[in-house]
């Protein structure tokens, strides 16, 4: 049995869950980081060497880290078809999307989850967050766009693509602050509300 080690709460273990649940995969969760500690055990880190989570391990002793390669994996190992697009250009453009959310988003939206759900108030860099505020709506407005002319972020039907970005605007959509109006994000994000997998692995509380 799929075997993935991480806590419920972070983000980058969330895309892991999500995908395993929407692929109907039987998974054995192991609670691991942060307050369940772990990640520092010899055991773990001979693992992971980087002490992080998600970690999987796959029948035959095959393991692997970063959430990304994970999701990829697995949506090609058990999705060909559904989760990993057939159709070369449809899957590139839902890896471009992930990688988006690595390399823009995520450094955009940092200050402003870490700052209003995990830092005391007296703590608070508030410039910061204000910043991070503003630069997360704008790039936002990227993906607004992009979901004017479809319903999923890479065409018809949910791919790997929607996972991450589907994690990560979760999180902001929650977070207690003024967004700019983005319809068709918000009218996508409805629609990854309804589905069962998203509902049971990323609509849980911020914290």
């Amino acid at each position: 049995m799929l075997k993935i080690w991480g806590r419920n709460n972070s983000v980058n273990v969330k895309k892991v869950l999500w995908c395993a649940e929407e692929l109907g995969l039987p998974y054995e969760r192991i609670e691991a980081g942060r307050e369940h500690g772990v990640v520092d055990t010899p055991e773990f880190r001979r693992l992971n060497p980087n002490g992080l989570v998600p970690t999987i391990e796959d029948g035959g002793g095959f393991v692997l880290w970063e959430s990304h390669a994970i999701v990829r994996y697995l949506a090609a190992k058990h999705g060909a078809g559904t989760l990993w697009p057939e159709d070369t250009r449809v899957r590139a453009d839902a890896d471009r999307w992930m990688d988006w959310v690595v390399s823009t988003f995520n450094p955009a939206m940092r200050a402003a989850f870490w700052g209003l759900v995990r830092t005391p108030p007296a703590e608070r860099d508030e410039k910061a967050i204000a910043t991070s505020i503003t630069r997360s709506g704008e790039l936002l407005g990227m993906v607004d766009a992009a979901l004017a002319q479809r319903p999923f972020i890479a065409g018809d039907h949910l791919t790997i693509g929607d996972i991450p970005l589907g994690c990560h605007i979760y999180n902001w959509l929650m977070l207690p602050i003024a967004r700019p109006k983005l319809p068709h994000l918000e009218a996508w994000h409805a629609r990854l509300g309804k589905r069962p997998a998203f509902a049971k692995i990323v609509m849980l509380p911020l914290s």
